[in-house]
């Protein structure tokens, strides 16, 4: 893993890293064979060590998409962590009520759509996903986070727009820090942004960035983010941060590389880019959204 350090910033006290995942043995937790990536093991010890260095003392487990819709891993980390953490599931359209209540007894809020991970493209199918999945979990006052590059954001936008449960996009849509603020999908983004039921991750700086020395071509966008509308921004680590891959493959891809980054430059960034907005997006806009 990584070497981190302490950030710069002054960080306050209840901090929440609102996106990080954890992997298991192979053996103990298998991937979905239509995964687009091998995991290698990254435990709950080494990520509470690390959000330690940061001063962050509260999270949000992601389901990886390397387990499909296998939530076992997460699950029993979230047992572990108990209160001080939610979490984001991965589902199966017709998954009982019953699984979705004991999910919802360990803390999950939400459900992910892992629509960039696998290239997917079949807008019709997604749209229809979308819909479906939102009818689903609505109910329960869950949200639906999407993760998907801008040109498909675009093609959901009124199922986004029209969605009866807030909508958490991750990674800041993948902006491209070369096409500048006012690329079609960024402003499209900040659209969304201000309708009120819409979040933005402002997480991902490196996923964003041209600039592999520090990211900082980044920050201008997380800033414009948090300023379209400070109350609907939550942040995340992106830990243990899963190298390039795409494309689902039914015959083992090889073990993934994690990228070495320090999360303390990255909290940095954040801080930065949130400036006198530091408190809601690390602590109460995610004490709301995921009902902590």
């Amino acid at each position: 893993m990584s070497q981190h350090s302490k950030p710069k910033a002054v960080i306050p006290a209840g901090g929440i890293d609102c996106h990080m995942h954890v992997f298991g043995e192979l053996d103990a937790y298998p991937p979905s064979p239509k995964r687009s990536y091998t995991p290698r093991v990254a435990t709950l010890e080494d990520y509470l060590a690390m959000i330690g260095m940061l001063g962050l003392e509260r999270n949000v487990f992601v389901q990886a998409s390397a387990y499909g819709t296998d939530n076992a891993c997460m699950l029993d980390a979230m047992r572990l962590r108990g209160h001080l953490c939610r979490g984001v599931a991965v589902i199966e359209p017709d998954i009982a009520e019953s699984e979705l209540d004991a999910m919802h007894a360990l803390g999950v809020r939400g459900v992910r759509l892992n629509i960039a991970t696998f290239s997917l493209t079949d807008t019709d199918g997604l749209r229809d996903q979308l819909r479906r999945t939102i009818a689903k979990v609505a109910p329960r006052g869950w949200h639906v986070q999407i993760f998907a590059g801008q040109q498909m954001l675009a093609l959901l936008r009124s199922e986004i727009e029209a969605s009866a449960c807030p909508i958490v996009i991750d990674h800041m849509g993948l902006a491209v820090a070369t096409a500048g603020l006012d690329q079609p999908g960024f402003v499209m983004l900040r659209e969304l942004l201000g309708l009120g039921h819409v979040w933005v991750k402002v997480s991902g700086f490196y996923r964003v960035s041209h600039n592999a020395s520090d990211f900082s071509d980044a920050t201008a966008y997380a800033r414009a983010l948090i300023e379209t509308n400070p109350e609907r921004c939550v942040w995340g680590t992106d830990w243990p941060h899963t190298g390039s891959h795409g494309g689902a493959v039914s015959d083992g891809p090889p073990l993934i590389e994690y990228r070495k980054l320090d999360d303390g430059i990255l909290l940095d960034l954040l801080a930065d880019a949130a400036g006198p907005h530091l408190r809601r997006v690390l602590v109460e806009n995610p004490e709301r959204l995921y009902q902590f």
